[in-house]
């Protein structure tokens, strides 16, 4: 651990908001940032602020990335990142320091330039992950179960997506065979994955005519489209076609309460 750290994360952060490189380029793994500055969590972790990133933050129904953030002017310095987080528009980037020499810190200056290097096999699960959670509300429609998206959980351990309104219990068994069937022919079938910050209108446009409330009149949402199929909005990164999900098995659907939740998962 080094010897001087910034023990004040206000006076660590830059008054402006991390630039999000993957809201552009959800499929860049390398980048180059500005370190910006680094001090100990209240948590006792090290966290590293930069003016960019390409780091995911753990957040949206999306776990964060992991992954080396290195110093341009020092090959042996790394960084490992193993957590990321968002707090009113920065990004914390939490890890620790690898084989780094005595007195390294004197080198790392607001203002260096630092690489970043995203662990690829985790964030292309992650994705297709979060592509597949948003192509299930498309098979939803498609077989015409009426239920409102809401929230998702696109995690490894268990995904799936929140949904207002029932499904009959003697409906269950049927259409979760349906929504499989129709999930993996939307794989076979493939289109285009894209993403972009539109306005309002057009992002309702883009979304079948209506947005949910929580998007704020009058904002610019990024909207995530697979193919030809309405949008909605997202913060996340997805694969760059339907296909490269592979595959999908629905495994549950359960309701409760006027929720329903169908559970999901990719092929490994």
């Amino acid at each position: 651990m080094p010897d001087q750290l910034i023990e004040d994360p206000v006076m660590a952060m830059d008054p402006h908001p991390t630039k999000l490189e993957y809201y552009d380029n959800m499929w860049k793994l390398q980048s180059h940032s500005t370190f910006l500055s680094y001090f100990q969590g209240e948590d006792g972790r090290l966290v590293m602020v930069l003016d960019s990133t390409i780091f995911h933050p753990q957040g949206g129904g999306q776990p964060f990335d992991t992954g080396i953030i290195t110093l341009s002017t020092d090959h042996d310095f790394k960084f490992a990142v193993n957590d990321v987080r968002s707090k009113d528009g920065i990004v914390f980037h939490y890890g620790f320091f690898e084989n780094t020499r005595e007195g390294f810190e004197s080198t790392l200056k607001k203002g260096v330039q630092v690489g970043l290097f995203v662990d690829a096999l985790r964030r292309k699960l992650n994705s297709r992950l979060h592509s597949a959670g948003h192509l299930l509300d498309v098979c939803v429609r498609n077989v015409g179960l009426s239920l409102e998206p809401g929230k998702g959980y696109h995690f490894p351990d268990g995904p799936y997506v929140e949904y207002k309104g029932s499904v009959p219990q003697n409906d269950m068994q049927n259409k979760q065979v349906e929504l499989e069937l129709e999930a993996n022919k939307l794989i076979a079938k493939g289109g285009k994955v894209s993403a972009a910050i539109v306005s309002y209108e057009e992002a309702s446009e883009l979304c079948g005519g209506c947005l949910p409330d929580y998007i704020p009149k009058g904002s610019s949402p990024r909207i995530v489209k697979l193919g030809d199929h309405p949008g909605c909005p997202c913060g996340g990164t997805h694969v760059s076609d339907i296909s490269e999900i592979r595959s999908m098995k629905v495994s549950q659907i359960r309701t409760k309460k006027g929720t329903t939740k169908i559970f999901y998962n990719v092929e490994p």
